[in-house]
This record gives structure tokens, C-alpha cells and sequence, in this order.
């Protein structure tokens, strides 16, 4: 907090190789502890939160096809784009931005 004001953190957290990420292909990350899955789609990175809205199963073990994420345990589907839920879009995962540089990508917890 500064001067009373709550300032939004702006921190970008390294979480792997840029490369590692093929196209179409997603992996875990825990930067800070917090579980997040990564997912390269169209050529863009998106990250989102890892575990499952319903009753928190890990989407990394999920499987992802032309941006949608679905969830092991109940076939929950997920655009990892948005965050939203495709079967009532007031739930949500949560999405965090991704930048690439100097061959790593990085996440912003905000």
C-alpha cells in the first residue's frame, strides 16, 4: 500500500522455455504455488488456473483441442482463451497474462 492507495503487483514470474511449449500442447506451472495450467493456442500463450471450477481436479491431466480444456474428472470444458466455462459463462477459471522474452515465457499473478 502506498500513500493509501493499494498498488496492483506488476510482477512477471519466469515459468519455462518458450520453445518447450509446442502448438496445441499445454503443461503445468506453479509460479509462487499457485497451480496453472499453460496452453499455446493459434500461436498465442494463455495461462489459466489449474484446477478445475467443479471440485478441483488438475486440468493439466485434462486434454485441450482447438482451445478448449476439458477436465479429467467430469468433462467440464474450459476456453482457455477466456477462462469461461462453455456450459454457463458466469463460471469462470481464472486467466493470468503471459509474455514471452528472451526465449522465456513469463506470468503475472496480478
Amino acid at each position: 500500500m502506498q500513500g493509501g492507495l493499494i498498488v496492483a503487483t506488476t510482477e512477471w514470474i519466469p515459468v519455462m522455455d518458450d520453445a518447450s511449449l509446442p502448438e496445441g500442447g499445454m503443461q503445468s506451472a506453479y509460479p509462487r504455488g499457485l497451480n496453472v495450467v499453460i496452453a499455446r493456442v493459434d500461436g498465442t500463450v494463455y495461462a489459466v488456473s489449474g484446477a478445475c471450477a467443479h471440485m478441483g481436479c488438475p486440468l493439466f491431466t485434462g486434454s485441450l483441442a482447438a482451445g478448449i480444456l476439458t477436465c479429467p474428472c467430469h468433462d467440464w470444458r474450459f476456453d482457455v482463451r477466456t477462462g469461461e466455462f462453455l456450459d454457463a459463462p458466469e463460471v469462470r477459471l481464472t486467466v493470468y497474462p503471459v509474455r514471452s522474452e528472451n526465449g522465456k515465457l513469463f506470468i503475472n499473478l496480478g
